[in-house]
């Protein structure tokens, strides 16, 4: 993949169409105590847990357009610090900034979402074609295996980014779970994160409330939030822009002076795809690509666990 789209900034590898000012003022974020963050790796789950978590707080009305989501739940990193001071609260801040890489509150509450690398990899691929311009010739998924691995893509290595937050998951105020999990009991685990954001007010609402708790279901299916969620950074910024003065970020106008890029780029996915377990297999149709894979993890992970994680879905075995 084209490394002409990755930024550093101050050791973080981000997209391009991130500014460098809103990264930092991410990262120099001091947590209020009623602050509730969504952090993932990038292609874990994040979006539809965001979406979850905002129709929990807004009992199954959350926005059906992607200006006022971005509003109510905001990407962090691509808006920065002033996104806080015109969310709406309760609400929830998306990050992908590594736990080291940001400041850390015990009062705070974060809710993390892995998902196993293999079907990561992929997502993120599919993803990353959308962002990649037609100059660069080589997009092969064989190119990018090679880049994951080396954590020559947007917010680095895959395990430097989950293994702190492993080690974290017990924590009383994170909620840690796989996409796997979401995935398989939704409805159970909508009612977990309902019971850690406000047990009394948002869990036993849904308990006492059957047509409330379909109602969230239906609207955080993958085929609704395609309808709402897939369009481009271009749309999230204009979009942000052209908000009406009183609710306009002004971390947002340095796209004003510094716009996106207007390369044309491959194709790729939105920011919902196929929401499939197991769709690696796909892919990953080489022995060479497989034994790529198990390399890194086994040596990412020689002090770790955390494959366990993902021990009951048919992963290659480690």
């Amino acid at each position: 993949m084209n490394e002409e789209c990755l930024v550093d900034v101050d050791g973080l590898l981000v997209n391009d169409f991130l500014r460098a000012e809103n990264v930092r003022a991410a990262m120099k974020y001091q947590p209020r105590e009623d602050d509730v963050f969504i952090a993932t790796y990038p292609k874990c789950g994040t979006t539809w847990t965001q979406y979850i978590v905002c129709n929990i707080f807004t009992h199954g009305n959350a926005p059906n357009n992607v200006t006022d989501f971005l509003v109510q739940a905001p990407y962090f990193d691509f808006m920065g610090a002033d996104a806080t001071t015109k969310m709406p609260r309760p609400g929830a801040l998306m990050t992908h900034l590594p736990f080291n890489m940001r400041c850390h509150s015990n009062k705070a509450k974060y809710i993390y979402v892995a998902r196993n690398p293999y079907d990561c990899a992929v997502s993120y691929y599919h993803y990353l074609l959308g962002h990649t311009p037609k100059t660069c010739a080589d997009v092969s998924f064989e190119t990018f295996i090679q880049a994951f691995v080396n954590g020559r893509v947007p917010y680095g290595d895959f395990f430097d980014h989950l293994l702190p937050w492993y080690e974290h998951r017990h924590d009383p105020n994170v909620l840690f779970f796989t996409y796997e999990e979401l995935k398989k009991d939704t409805r159970a685990w909508v009612l977990k994160i309902a019971d850690f954001l406000d047990k009394t007010k948002y869990g036993d609402a849904l308990r006492e409330d059957e047509k409330l708790f379909q109602k969230i279901l239906d609207a955080c299916s993958l085929g609704n939030m395609r309808e709402v969620f897939n369009c481009g950074c271009d749309t999230f910024v204009s979009s942000l822009l052209a908000l009406p003065e009183e609710g306009r970020l002004q971390s947002m106008e340095i796209y004003r002076t510094n716009p996106l890029s207007k390369k044309e780029s491959h194709e790729g996915s939105g920011r919902v795809r196929k929401g499939k377990i197991g769709d690696w297999k796909n892919h990953f149709t080489t022995s060479e690509l497989r034994e790529k894979m198990k390399s890194w993890i086994e040596e990412k992970t020689k002090h770790s666990d955390v494959m366990r994680l993902w021990a009951d879905i048919n992963l290659p075995s480690h």
